[in-house]
């Protein structure tokens, strides 16, 4: 039987590429920004975070306590 060739595992395979974001999702994110009001630029950088570290919370910490403690002064 024909079958196709199988990949060799030597050779290097380019990674694929980081997915952008469309406009619509970044209208809808502005959208919710604004509900953040002042915070809205720890809550960025607190995305930003989880972008450049493949969603791992646990490298993110800094940022997530400093969104909670944003957030706490903004309630009181």
């Amino acid at each position: 039987m024909d079958q196709p060739p199988k990949p060799n595992p030597s050779q290097s395979h380019p990674s694929p590429p980081v997915a952008e974001m469309h406009q619509s999702d970044a209208d809808e994110d502005d959208e919710n920004v604004k509900q953040l009001r002042e915070c809205s630029s720890v809550y960025l950088a607190l995305q930003d975070c989880l972008v450049n570290s493949n969603r791992n919370w646990k490298s993110c910490q800094n940022e997530v306590q400093a969104l909670k403690a944003c957030n706490d002064r903004r309630k009181k």
